[in-house]
Order: structure tokens, then sequence, then C-alpha cells
């Protein structure tokens, strides 16, 4: 069963290589699993967010019932209003990404960071040793974010994104079991 998240500001790692790293979360936005109510939201940021690679509802209630393999977690603000959402696949000694988003009204402050943050403390706290992802090529945020917490690119699925022909990176962070 998925780790308890409390609806309070959640602690943030620092990343290895960010010593201006947030020390807590971003003003306001607080950490919950994802809950079925939650998916009409989340479908249409989708659209908003990865037009073209956006998930559908059926895909989101595909992976709500992958449960307790797959993890989700949302961050909301104050009012309530979603401010992003992440999700991970436990499979034994790897752990994916499956996805990280932030909505547009909350990027750029923290939220992407406190949801990593968060996906990552998962996956030591199941004794993962490396978690993996894929990124747009062209997806500089997300990139950015991930070279922050350590990530390095192991390989690369060219054209991958379609349309567009945009390469995907793979994505590697060896971890430390046990430390959550």
């Amino acid at each position: 069963m998925a780790d308890a998240v409390p609806d309070v500001p959640v602690p943030v790692p620092d990343a290895p290589d960010a010593p201006d790293a947030p020390k807590s979360a971003p003003v306001g936005v607080t950490l919950r699993e994802l809950e079925w109510t939650d998916l009409p939201t989340l479908a249409g940021l989708e659209q908003q967010l990865f037009a073209d690679d956006a998930w559908s509802p059926q895909t989101w209630w595909s992976e709500l019932a992958a449960r307790p393999r797959r993890e989700y977690v949302v961050a909301h603000d104050a009012s309530g209003a979603v401010a992003g959402y992440a999700g991970l696949d436990l499979a034994g000694d790897t752990a994916d990404v499956m996805t990280v988003a932030t909505a547009p009204t909350h990027q750029g402050r923290g939220v992407g960071r406190l949801l990593l943050g968060e996906l990552l403390r998962r996956a030591r706290a199941h004794g993962v040793e490396a978690v993996l992802l894929e990124v747009r090529a062209d997806n500089d945020a997300a990139r950015h974010l991930y070279d922050r917490a350590g990530f390095e690119v192991i390989s690369v699925r060219r054209r991958y994104y379609q349309p567009g022909d945009v390469d995907a990176l793979v994505m590697r962070l060896l971890v430390t079991k046990g430390e959550a």
C-alpha cells in the first residue's frame, strides 16, 4: 500500500549540486495521494501541458488501477487548486518516474522539485537502487530539474516523440537504499 502523504508542507531533499535548493515546500503547497476525483483535472492539465503526448482519461484510470505498484501524489495550493502531480512505478530494485507535471500557474516556484523529491523519498523507502525516467530532449525545464537532482543521461531514443521527431533522453539516478 502507498505511503500516506501528510497534508502539510513536506521538506524537499537537497540535490547534491544544488546548494540553493529550497529547504521546504513552496509556500502554501501541500501533498496528498492521488484520488479518483482528481482524474478530470489531471486529464485537463495533461492537454495544456503535453498536447500530443497527453495521457487520456482512460490512461489515468489504468494508472490509478495499477496501485500499489504505481504511486501518485498531487500537490495543491492553499485554495485547493492542483499545483502539480507526479507518479512512480516501483518495480523491484528499479523505479520509473511515470510523470512530473506542474500547472502553468505554479511553474518556476519549486513545485516540480517538491514532487520529484517525494518520488525519490518513496523510491528510497522501498529499497530501490536506481530511478529511471525519460524526458523530451527539448524540455529544458524538466531537464534542468532532473540534472539538478543528480540524474544522468544513459541513452537516447531517437525520434521517440511524435509528431516532431523529438528524441527521448533516458536518465538514471542511483539512490542509496534506506534513506527517506
